[in-house]
């Protein structure tokens, strides 16, 4: 009967190992490590962008979190045998580019190579989380993700509401909020964050409130000011991605001058009596608000919630999916929707999906952001004029200079 000694030594010839050098090397070159040690382990120090599975779950784990099985791997441990066995299964799993690093991490690190101290959940937040702990395409990784992102909501109401308070739930480390305004008791008919004991209250300062109570792990930054061409830069150039809730067109036209300037995706939300909509405006990878709408329609035909009434409940719709796609862009998961226009009907309790491409009559795009301006918009919202680029003049040495700072000697 063949004991462990032997069945390592089978497997060995089996499975392609590789030393720490090589698998140094191969990483440069694109491959990943794979880390199959136990939680105390990797939490004590691990490679930079190494994927984390342990041993015990790697069945179960690996082809949800890493479908591509051509990518090449290296598996980890920390002293190379853990590995040995976990290379054997993932080539039975079907994984085509597997080798196994002797040594394990014990010499990786002996060697003075390239570790860190991961960031970790502490045992209150691992509580807390459990449930995002238990997808894998979440996991520690992508909870750490969430706890490190920076997050933008432009109102207070009725869309900014429900996204706030379910990014503040899922972990969302900062939340910014955008709003001048102050609580109305008509505002409770949809407007969750608020209640009636805060009537008058600031909603920046209400919302604030109802947060922290929610979840302290979130840090709220409060904007209470008017957005306007003079801030709008400054105030979003602070954060990852911008939950659009503002209802009214002149604001959104500016904020998508200033996302695209800057490069910050905006998850777009508005809703109009029983029907709602949504989508993803990233200015690098796809259309934007003005491929969507190049012109604001007529104010007769476009009347405010405030004028022509929405559903208390629509908002909490709506709104959920803003926090969905904004958690999602944030993870990398599944599809987005860039380039894509939801339409939701609860009369009809409907969904409709209608594609956006760029309009080639658009000039406000990534490609022309240095000469994006971002002003006060009419009613009409056309935006200013690209600016000219910056002239430059040959020097002496054959570079560039800008003109009107032309260096001594030219």
């Amino acid at each position: 009967m063949a004991n462990f000694r032997d069945l390592l030594k089978t497997t060995k010839q089996q499975i392609r190992e590789v030393d720490t050098e090589t698998s140094d090397q191969l990483r440069d070159q694109g491959s990943m490590i794979l880390d199959v040690r136990e939680a105390d382990e990797y939490e004590a120090g691990a490679v930079p962008g190494a994927l984390f599975i342990p041993r015990g779950h790697l069945e179960s784990q690996i082809e949800m979190r890493l479908p591509d099985k051509d990518t090449p791997l290296i598996v980890q441990c920390a002293g190379g045998v853990r590995s040995v066995f976990a290379a054997k299964t993932l080539a039975e799993l079907g994984y085509t580019d597997v080798a196994s690093m002797a040594g394990g991490f014990g010499k990786w690190k002996d060697e003075g190579r390239e570790w860190k101290v991961p960031q970790s959940l502490d045992p209150d937040q691992k509580d807390r989380y459990k449930r995002h702990l238990l997808l894998p395409e979440v996991g520690e990784e992508g909870q750490m993700k969430l706890l490190d992102a920076k997050v933008l909501l432009l109102g207070a109401g009725g869309l900014g509401s429900p996204s706030g308070l379910y990014l503040a739930a899922a972990g969302v480390g900062t939340l910014g909020i955008v709003d001048m305004d102050v609580v109305d008791r008509s505002n409770l008919q949809r407007q969750i964050l608020h209640n009636v004991d805060r009537i008058g209250m600031r909603k920046v300062d209400s919302a604030k409130e109802a947060i922290e109570k929610l979840n302290p792990d979130v840090k709220v930054i409060t904007h209470d000011v008017r957005l306007d061409a003079d801030n709008i830069e400054d105030i979003i150039s602070g954060y990852d991605l911008v939950v659009d809730g503002a209802d009214n067109f002149p604001v959104r036209y500016m904020l998508n001058d200033a996302s695209v300037k800057l490069g910050i995706p905006v998850v777009h939300g508005s809703i109009f009596r029983f029907e709602g909509h949504v989508t993803v405006f990233d200015p690098k990878n796809g259309p934007t608000y003005r491929d969507l709408l190049p012109e604001p329609p007529p104010p007769e035909m476009a009347p405010s919630c405030a004028e022509a009434g929405v559903l208390g409940v629509l908002p909490g719709i709506v709104g959920c999916i803003q926090a969905v796609e904004t958690i999602k862009y944030i993870l990398d998961l599944g599809d987005p929707l860039i380039g894509r226009y939801l339409a939701f009907d609860a009369l009809e309790m409907s969904f409709r999906e209608f594609k956006i491409r760029r309009d080639p009559a658009n000039e406000i795009t990534w490609e022309n952001r240095d000469q994006i301006k971002v002003v006060e918009l009419t009613d009409q919202c056309m935006p200013a004029p690209l600016e000219a680029p910056v002239a430059s003049v040959a020097t002496s040495n054959g570079n560039s200079a800008p003109a009107g700072r032309q260096p001594v000697g030219v």
